[in-house]
């Protein structure tokens, strides 16, 4: 029985809780260089795992995240000046590098003692892999590198990753990426013949992969991992064969997506929490062997943006996520033809900020969630009792990819996609 109690623990991540503080063991993956692009440009706003902070790229293109207010009088340095590697408050021009360190405090006497008293919160910063990343935890156990996730490790032409903010609990966008039995309904197409029951009109949403509408109740297995775990959903095709749709979960909130052939692209998420009820949902498309073509996101994964910075959705809340009746009794499932990503970011957003997971039943297909909120509960407790996390320490661990196999029956699904799910 999953509890209230469970629940706080699983979903509370702001600072002092113990889910927060094993967090901030990992590195976080948090902005995209396109939004801190230009030395000297304007600071932006970032909440990150309940924290409220500013990012900016100084004079000599070096990253700061700092404390949002001033050491000073806590203005807010969102309205600070960037200029000769420091932001300057405007309000009585107190300037601090990326590291913190007052540089200038030009209303206090020149040899001031609070020009080595005074230091604004600041937390490491790095650029890899397409993406920026912020460490928040204790300076002596910060690892090398963010994690050496398959994604990262290509070249930029290989890879093409978004991001979106979802209104939900970092958790929800975690248990949607692993739960592989939602592919053959949310997302599956109709044959646009109403007088046919339901289920003779789904068509899978790949024409790779017919499989996902032939069987969809498959059954899941799942392996732990010293990064997270292997989920291996099988489904019928054939009376001597199974296809195997095998994901990954990695700690703490990295999903990826099984790959539909050999030489396809794959795909991925990270689910970054913000705050207890937002999150950010970055998308990554990613070719380990060639560069992307014209066909990066076949089935929009990748949800449309608002060009205005905030990175919400165009179809959202406010638009019931583009949801036509008509075209969800003809042509598809969910009724939304914004694709992938519009459909998880509806269905997701629908139970709330922070579902009540204490009023679900689940059923034979939900055993990756349930691994998951056991994963993830083992970690917070271990942590309060002292446990640091391992997987912050082993980058190397991140290298792994999915597959999508069919296989003879009796033949174990790990053993059968072997060198398929490393990332070499």
């Amino acid at each position: 029985m999953f509890t209230q109690a469970d629940n706080d623990l699983l979903t509370r991540v702001g600072p002092g809780t113990p889910m927060g503080e094993a967090f901030r063991r990992f590195w976080q993956p948090f902005l995209l260089p396109e939004e801190v692009a230009e030395p000297d440009g304007p600071p932006v706003r970032v909440t990150l795992l309940g924290e409220k902070l500013i990012c900016f790229r100084d004079s000599k293109g070096r990253l700061g995240l700092v404390d949002r207010y001033c050491a000073h009088r806590r203005a807010e340095l969102f309205f600070a000046r960037n200029e000769e590697c420091g932001l300057r408050c405007t309000y009585h021009g107190w300037k601090f590098d990326v590291d913190g360190n007052v540089l200038e405090m030009p209303a206090e006497p020149l040899n001031t003692p609070l020009l080595k008293e005074v230091k604004l919160k600041s937390y490491p910063v790095r650029e890899w892999g397409g993406i920026i990343w912020a460490y928040m935890g204790p300076k002596d156990r910060m690892p090398a590198t963010p994690p050496q996730l398959d994604w990262g490790l290509v070249p930029e032409s290989h890879r093409y990753i978004t991001k979106r903010l979802q209104e939900t609990n970092y958790a929800q966008g975690v248990e949607g990426g692993i739960d592989s039995s939602h592919v053959s309904i949310l997302h599956s197409r109709l044959e646009p013949d109403p007088t046919l029951p339901f289920r003779e009109r789904q068509v899978s949403i790949s024409k790779h992969v017919p499989y996902l509408a032939m069987d969809t109740s498959p059954k899941f297995f799942v392996r732990d991992t010293d990064y997270g775990f292997l989920i291996g959903a099988r489904r019928t095709v054939a009376e001597d064969e199974y296809y195997w749709r095998i994901t990954q979960f990695l700690l703490p909130f990295y999903t990826i997506i099984a790959r539909t052939f050999d030489d396809g692209p794959m795909m991925g998420h990270a689910w970054t929490p913000i705050d207890d009820h937002k999150t950010w949902a970055f998308t990554m498309t990613w070719n380990p062997v060639q560069p992307l073509g014209n066909d990066i996101d076949e089935n929009a994964v990748h949800a449309e943006t608002l060009n205005d910075g905030s990175y919400r959705t165009k179809l959202g809340r406010d638009n019931d996520y583009g949801l036509d009746r008509g075209y969800q009794r003809l042509y598809n499932c969910s009724g939304m033809a914004g694709g992938i990503g519009i459909q998880d970011a509806a269905i997701q957003e629908s139970m709330g900020s922070i579902t009540d997971r204490a009023r679900e039943n689940l059923g034979t297909s939900d055993s990756a969630i349930v691994s998951f909120r056991k994963r993830l509960l083992k970690m917070a407790r271990d942590f309060e009792s002292g446990a640091e996390p391992q997987a912050p320490s082993h980058p190397e661990w991140y290298k792994v990819r999915t597959a999508g196999v069919v296989l003879k029956k009796g033949v174990d699904f790990q053993e059968g996609a072997g060198q398929r799910l490393l990332a070499v």
